[in-house]
Parts: C-alpha cells; structure tokens; sequence
C-alpha cells in the first residue's frame, strides 16, 4: 500500500515541477538527483528493500528537490515570503536542501552499514554515518563547482549562492547539523524498523 502510495506522491510531483519550471537546464540539474533514486529504489526493490521510515525520508527529500527545481532554490516563494517577513536578505531554501542532504543520508548510511555488519559498535556505526554525509556534502559542492566551470552563467541558479561568500562552508555545515540531528531524533525509530532485517535465518 505504502509503494503504491509512494509512486504516487512522487510522480505528482515530479509532473507539477517538470511542468514550466523556471529554468528548464536548472530542473533537470536538481531533479536528476531524485530521479536516479527513484530508479535505484525501483532496482533493490526485491533484493534489498528498506524500512518504511527510510522510504518516506528519501520521498521527502525527493520533494525537496523537484520544489528546487520547478522554482530554482533562490526563488521559492515560501521562503521569499520567510525572507521579506524577517527583513532577511536571501530566500533560504537551499538551506533546507543542504540540511537534508545530511538529515536523510544518515540513516540511509546507517540502515546499510548496521544491515551488512559493515561497522559494530553504535558509537562507530554513528561515526562513520556522519563521515559519509559530509563527504557526500563536499563531494556536491565540488559537483556544483565542476557544473560551474563547465556551464558558465548558465549554472548560477543551480549553485544558488546569492552573493553569499560563505555559501560553500554553511551548506556542509547545514549537512553536518542535519545527520547528527537525523541520527539522534530517529536512530531509536529506525532500530525498531531495521529489528525484522536482522532476525538470524531460521527464526
């Protein structure tokens, strides 16, 4: 019931946010993400399917992206509504998107590292969980450094910075934040979920 309902949450999305989006190579910068999940998802299905919890955290990050795309991440109209409200300078919802990158890939990182016996101990498992979101994090940074180059003005949207000198630096940190908070809210949620994964054969 819960993939049924999945699929139709993000096909919704992905129809409303590829329909005239601002910038079409824009949209097809930040959408192509969720779409190589929804196929890797779609793949690991049968032979590696993951907790409800985890399905719903990508489909909310999945949204995140295609809301991104359809409007460019400076230009939300939400968070222009949040930014004239506070008297700030800049529409924040990429922050949003840089807290997620390190929010959801924790657990993600987790599930497979508890689930492979990659790591023991929960202290390590928590460790090693949050290396992999800020290399994840850096890694992106370094992707939109590399579009830059290769796009020119045309990427500018993309990265999103608003004049901001310290962009780079508060987006990975912003990921940082968000897998430590990712992993202290949800890790006990997640554990009950992962428990039917982890039963010895035979049981």
């Amino acid at each position: 019931m819960y993939r049924t309902l999945w699929i139709v949450v993000y096909a919704a999305v992905l129809l409303w946010s590829g329909y005239q989006p601002k910038e079409l190579f824009t949209w097809l910068l930040e959408v192509f993400p969720a779409l190589l999940g929804a196929a890797v998802l779609a793949y690991t299905w049968h032979s590696f399917r993951l907790t409800p919890l985890l399905y719903l955290l990508i489909l909310v990050h999945c949204v995140i992206l295609m809301v991104g795309g359809h409007y460019t991440y400076a230009e939300v109209p939400l968070f222009d509504w949040i930014r004239d409200w506070t008297g700030g300078t800049r529409n924040n919802y990429d922050k949003v998107g840089h807290f997620a990158q390190g929010f959801i890939p924790a657990l993600i990182a987790r599930e497979i590292i508890i689930r492979k016996a990659i790591i023991r101990g929960s202290a390590w498992q928590f460790f090693f969980a949050v290396c992999f979101c800020l290399a994840f994090s850096a890694f992106y940074e370094l992707l939109e450094w590399w579009v830059a180059l290769l796009a020119g003005a045309d990427s500018e949207a993309f990265l999103g910075m608003q004049g901001y000198v310290w962009d780079t630096q508060s987006d990975m940190g912003l990921a940082l934040l968000g897998a430590i908070l990712g992993l202290l809210l949800l890790g006990r949620v997640h554990d009950r979920q992962l428990q039917p994964f982890l039963k010895p054969a035979g049981d």
